[in-house]
Order: structure tokens, then C-alpha cells, then sequence
């Protein structure tokens, strides 16, 4: 008999994508580096300022774009009632972080957890299921057709430099109207919407790697000036990106 809950700690190098399954409630979290997150037809980043909140059998594929060490929690289906949603990915409050790093002492293991470990645990349960009421919004759509997830794809490949909308849609083999028509129908915005959640989910990436000036990851993702930068990563995000990356520390 394992824990009602306990805590998983791994570190991994860079890996492509693969399908996750478990038969917990999963807190999926990173404490260093960044994890990439696809599922219901939608990506997300999530560095250590963020969590995924996944309900037990919910499958998903998991990516590693950089080495990264998890700080994660597995729950009990009868140890917590389920989450609000099947899956939830959001910003970590302090109150979290701090529940989350606690919890780190209490790994799998036969021993049953003591009172105060319990307590922990369902303290960690009751804001993290409280936070995943309000989902981040930094979300790539994943899209449904070939045609879609290959222009996607390429949006993805060509942040760093000049992306052309009509080149895209000349390698995938659509007309630009009949490109811009998928993305509508298939995702609910036009690219050009996507195009910069990407560059701010990149962005996120590179400001969670390490230390590099934000003027140089802006110039990395594809803004031409830090001012447009600062905009749209603060549009999305409702932070700068150096508060963004503030967060990512202790």
C-alpha cells in the first residue's frame, strides 16, 4: 500500500515527446528548466512559476526541450475529491511553493504519512485546486488536420527570424485564404494571434533556462524591439517579462 500522496523528484535530460497516463491526480511541476505540455488539442510551457493539474487518467504527451529537474505531487483518487477539470495548468502562487517544497520530504513509500504530512498535503490540494479554477492563458492551440499542426509546425521552427504567413502556407500546400480559413475554423484565431503566443511561450522558455538579458531573448523569439517585446509578453501574461522571471525563483 502506497501513500495516500507523495512527492516526485527526478531529474531528466532533454527528450522528445511522450504519452503520459497515471492513476493519480497528478500536481506536474518543474523546479528547474521547463516541460512541454500537449493535450485536448492545446500546448502549454510550464516553468517553475507554473503547474499542471492533471485528473487521474487523463492522458497527455510530455515533452523535455532542456534538462529539468520535477517537483511533482501524486494524489490519491480517495485521499482528494477530483479536480475541477481534467486538466488545469496555472501560475503557482507562494502559498503553493511553499506547500510544494514541504511536501518534497514525503516520496513513495509503503509508510503511511504522519498527521502533519497529511495536513500538507491536503493544504497543497485545496489552493492548487483553487488555482487551477483560473487557467493561465499562455496557450498554443495544437490543431486537428495535417495541414494545420504542419503550418504550426513551421511557425514554431522560424520564431528566431522572418516568418511569412504565405510561405507557410505554400510549403503546406494551401492557398494563404484557405490557410487563414483552418486556422479559424480549426483554433478560433488567426495566425498572427498564434504567431506571438508562440514567441511569448518561447520566450518563456529562454527566461526560465538561465540568465540571458531580456533584450537579447526578445531579439531571440523575434521581436525587433524590446518595447514591442515587453507589450505583447505583458498583454498575455499580465507581467513584464523580468517579473516573469522573477517568479521563477524561490
Amino acid at each position: 500500500m502506497t501513500r495516500k500522496a507523495y512527492s516526485f523528484i527526478r531529474t531528466f535530460v532533454p527528450e522528445p515527446a511522450r504519452e503520459l497516463c497515471v492513476d493519480r491526480h497528478y500536481l506536474l511541476c518543474a523546479s528547474t528548466g521547463a516541460l512541454r505540455l500537449e493535450a485536448q488539442g492545446q500546448a502549454w510551457l510550464l516553468p517553475p512559476a507554473r503547474a499542471a493539474l492533471i485528473a487521474a487518467g487523463r492522458p497527455i504527451r510530455v515533452s523535455i526541450p532542456q534538462p529539468v529537474t520535477t517537483a511533482s505531487v501524486l494524489f490519491d483518487t480517495g485521499f482528494t475529491p477530483a479536480p475541477p477539470a481534467p486538466l488545469a495548468v496555472f501560475d503557482l502562487s507562494p502559498l503553493a511553493r511553499a506547500l510544494l517544497a514541504e511536501c518534497g520530504t514525503w516520496g513513495e513509500s509503503d509508510v503511511p504519512l504522519t498527521a502533519y504530512a497529511e495536513t500538507l498535503f491536503s493544504a497543497l490540494a485545496a489552493v492548487t485546486w483553487q488555482l487551477s479554477e483560473q487557467p493561465s492563458p499562455v496557450v498554443v492551440p495544437a490543431g486537428r488536420s495535417p495541414e494545420l499542426r504542419r503550418a504550426l509546425q513551421l511557425t514554431e521552427e522560424r520564431l528566431g527570424g522572418e516568418v511569412r504567413f504565405e510561405d507557410v502556407a505554400h510549403e503546406v500546400g494551401l492557398a494563404p485564404r484557405s490557410l487563414a480559413r483552418r486556422f479559424e475554423d480549426e483554433i478560433g484565431m488567426p495566425w498572427r494571434a498564434v504567431l506571438r503566443r508562440m514567441r511569448v511561450m518561447r520566450a518563456i522558455e529562454e527566461l526560465a533556462a538561465g540568465d540571458t538579458p531580456v533584450t537579447k531573448v526578445a531579439f531571440t523569439v523575434g521581436y525587433a524591439s524590446l518595447s514591442a517585446f515587453n507589450a505583447a509578453f505583458r498583454e498575455l501574461t499580465g507581467r513584464t517579462p523580468t517579473e516573469y522571471r522573477s517568479s521563477f525563483r524561490p
